[in-house]
């Protein structure tokens, strides 16, 4: 038996086996969703695509059917769910686009500062590093200040530190103490830069000198060799008995020993040099072929030592002295070492140890010289010897006096230097 009041058969379904469609309901007001034009900066976002699909939620599954924010979102947008809601200006859930001019500021500021505490802590490093040990202030009589920066730069046999497998690998022998094995004047000037090399078999006179390290008076010593000068009593005398002689002043002084030398040229992956003409030297261990050729530390060693192989004996030395320190400078002064932490640090931990400088060098000076002398190899100044007059006692060499001074007027002075030498 049916109870149900007979009402044509509404609340029972319809007679009819197809589903009845919707009825209105008049006591239930829906609110109107506004119509959202296609937005072209959607991107393709499955959850949003398929949102959009399924239809809009008329607010029967949470009840909120009479008007008002619809799904919780309070923004208006009909109860559409956050994270359906489209991006772009005005939707909920995002903020401004990123700002890369910012960023890349930022960025830049970053990176100059990082770069500025890394060249800072290098330089404080470096200079650390350095032996100031020569105090030229025990020089006397000096000559008067000139226009250009000078230095004296000497490269003496000192073993210090070396084993004695490295004494017999580099062919230095075994002598005590040390000598210069050779010197030179760089002077950097604005009108070019000169660099002049001084035989150590030059015949001088060895002037009266205060002790470096006793404080007494000594008196002249006579002619002698100019590498007597170093041995008597150190870089301080040798750098009078140069000034005495010359009349030039020496501003600063670098040294470097055989292994501090050898050292550098390894660090640096060695060194690219052109060699004219080939030769042979057992006693310095040299042995090389003509033409280009990259030396490592050894054979630099071996090729700026060797003078017996050549008939002008030092004199020839001193050229390829000149020519291999050019060629180092060249190589070491350029931005691909400078730049690179894996080449700057090496290269001046293999130099800084076992260079000796004076007590006023710092190390820009001593990345002054250093470009002074890449300068040179770059066609910036010259090179020469001494001007030699002839022979002298004990088998040494005289300078052309007359030259000498006319040479050094010209640095003293800042001009293009023009004397030539005959050797």
């Amino acid at each position: 038996m049916n109870d149900w009041p007979d009402d044509g058969g509404y609340g029972r379904g319809p007679a009819n086996p197809q589903p009845e469609g919707p009825r209105r309901m008049s006591h239930v007001q829906r609110p109107q969703v506004p119509q959202q034009p296609p937005r072209y900066d959607q991107g393709h976002n499955p959850s949003f695509t398929q949102a959009q699909g399924t239809g809009y939620d008329s607010g029967y599954n949470t009840g909120q059917v009479y008007g008002g924010a619809q799904g919780g979102g309070g923004d208006g947008r009909g109860g559409i769910p956050p994270q359906y809601t489209p991006r772009g200006p005005g939707g909920s859930g995002t903020g401004p686009a990123p700002d890369w001019r910012k960023r890349i500021k930022v960025g830049s500021v970053v990176f100059l500062v990082a770069v500025l505490a890394w060249g800072i802590g290098t330089y404080a490093w470096a200079s650390s590093q350095m032996r100031n040990e020569v105090d030229l202030s025990k020089v006397i009589e000096r000559p008067s200040e000139g226009d250009c920066t000078t230095y004296l730069i000497v490269g003496s046999d000192s073993r210090e530190g070396m084993s004695a497998e490295e004494k017999k690998k580099l062919h230095t022998g075994s002598a005590e103490g040390k000598r210069t094995d050779s010197m030179m004047i760089l002077a950097a000037c604005s009108s070019g830069n000169t660099m002049i090399s001084l035989p150590r078999d030059s015949w001088v006179t060895i002037p009266n000198f205060v002790g470096s390290e006793s404080g007494k008076a000594f008196p002249a010593r006579g002619g002698s060799k100019l590498n007597a000068a170093y041995a008597m009593d150190g870089p301080e005398l040798l750098v009078r008995t140069v000034e005495y002689n010359t009349g030039l002043r020496i501003d600063h002084y670098a040294e470097i020993g055989f292994a501090g030398f050898a050292n550098i040229v390894d660090a640096l992956g060695g060194v690219e040099l052109n060699i004219e003409k080939g030769f042979k030297d057992k006693k310095s261990g040299a042995d090389f072929q003509a033409g280009t050729q990259t030396l490592n530390g050894e054979q630099a060693l071996a090729f700026v030592r060797t003078r017996y192989a050549f008939a002008e004996s030092d004199l020839q030395r001193t050229k390829n002295q000149q020519k291999f320190l050019s060629a180092l400078a060249n190589q070491a002064a350029t931005p691909g070492t400078i730049l690179n932490p894996f080449a700057l640090y090496p290269t001046l931990g293999a130099g800084l140890d076992t260079l000796v400088v004076d007590k006023d060098m710092s190390l820009y000076d001593l990345g002054k010289m250093f470009f002074a002398m890449k300068g040179i190899s770059g066609g910036d100044g010259r090179s020469m010897n001494m001007p030699i007059a002839g022979a002298a006692p004990q088998g040494s060499l005289k300078w052309d006096m007359p030259k000498v001074k006319q040479l050094v007027e010209q640095i003293r002075n800042d001009e293009k230097v023009t004397v030539e030498s005959n050797r």
